[in-house]
């Protein structure tokens, strides 16, 4: 199979979807892997490594058009989906159910689109997306603690306290791998922490091991109002498999807050959690609404590219391997986490939660496979 890795297009992203390593591993196994020059340099990873790797070198339109498989961190921009042609598979981070242009473009293309979020195994994990909300949880505190900084625009405080002074409050809204995450960074900062969620097992398992020293919270309204009106940093860690987030913080509790406190969504490459949220980037990554300072960047992991796509690569070279080995059609039939992961398939909407979110017609993906 011939496979595509463009070059990142999106702002001061630097992550690359295949690491030279892996690319070895695909040119041994007989593949042509097409890797648009400049591609790995933000990761640390120059195009002299990729030419060892036996791989060919490209312009951005011969990365797009020419490959069979297109393989990349983040979506698609107009121009890239215009360079897709019918029966190619994108094989990426899609989040559709925020992006109905993206997604009627991806179906007009005629493409194979699977989503690296939507992957899940029989245990309700989603393992490509894990390792990147791994790395966007311990982000979120350390992003958000930094905004306090007077020099940030923040109230000036310092959230582990000191002795004598009280420590600073952080709320992080979900308790999933996001959340876990985030809840980490901030216990050790000496924070003191609420986390909030409607699974009471995922908080049962927060209270245990972190011996108790943080507050676990039902996620209702009440103790939201309560908890986001008291939060210095609230951290939006919300994930609903396919589909937009659900809407949580709302303004009137963004009001609550007190001036220079701070949000960040990471959930807002979903359609984010908090009413007041939109998407930044990592350019201009905040504003002030309600005296209170958003960070909306919905590329978070970019801004560690090397930690984040050696963590992302670790995953989802084995994907690539099949989808390169069986193609498309016969890599999901063998693999149920897999086929959770396709969102389009040549025209037609195949996953639930994003053609729920988008009202758009779904078709079940083994009805596709069966008429082709």
């Amino acid at each position: 199979m011939r496979i595509g890795v463009p070059r990142e297009s999106k702002d001061q992203e630097s992550r690359v979807g295949l690491v030279p390593d892996g690319a070895r591993v695909l040119v041994e196994d007989g593949h042509e892997v097409l890797v648009e020059h400049g591609a790995g340099e933000g990761s640390g990873f120059p195009d002299e490594l990729y030419r060892a790797a036996g791989v060919r070198l490209v312009e951005a339109q011969e990365a797009w058009s020419a490959p069979d498989l297109v393989v990349k961190v983040k979506e698609p921009n107009a121009q890239e989906v215009k360079w897709l042609r019918s029966g190619q598979t994108l094989f990426t981070y899609l989040h559709l159910a925020a992006a109905p242009e993206l997604a009627r473009g991806l179906l007009d293309a005629g493409v194979i689109g699977i989503a690296y979020e939507t992957i899940q195994d029989p245990d309700g994990n989603f393992p490509v997306l894990a390792p990147m909300s791994e790395v966007a949880g311990r982000l979120a505190t350390q992003i958000g603690v930094t905004l306090l900084q007077k020099n940030r625009g923040g109230k000036g405080l310092l959230v582990g306290g000191v002795p004598g002074v009280p420590r600073g409050r952080i709320t992080v809204i979900g308790a999933g791998i996001v959340g876990i995450n985030a809840v980490r960074v901030a216990h050790a900062l000496g924070a003191e922490v609420d986390v909030l969620d409607v699974n009471l097992r995922r908080l049962s398992y927060l209270y245990d091991i972190f011996h108790g020293e943080l507050n676990t919270l039902y996620s209702n309204r009440a103790n939201l109002e309560r908890s986001v009106a008291a939060a210095d940093v609230v951290v939006g860690a919300v994930y609903v498999h396919g589909r937009r987030a659900p809407t949580l913080v709302t303004r009137k509790m963004v009001a609550s807050m007190e001036p220079g406190s701070a949000i960040v969504d990471v959930a807002v490459d979903q359609g984010g959690c908090v009413e007041t949220i939109r998407v930044t980037t990592h350019s201009d990554p905040t504003y002030v609404e309600h005296g209170v300072i958003h960070y909306g960047v919905a590329n978070m992991p970019g801004a560690v590219p090397r930690t984040s796509t050696f963590a992302l690569t670790n995953v989802t070279l084995s994907y690539v391997e099949k989808l390169a080995a069986l193609g498309p059609e016969e890599a999901v039939r063998r693999d149920p986490a897999l086929a959770l992961g396709a969102n389009v398939w040549r025209g037609e909407l195949v996953c639930e939660g994003v053609a729920e979110s988008l009202g758009l017609k779904y078709t079940p993906l083994d009805r596709v496979l069966r008429a082709s």
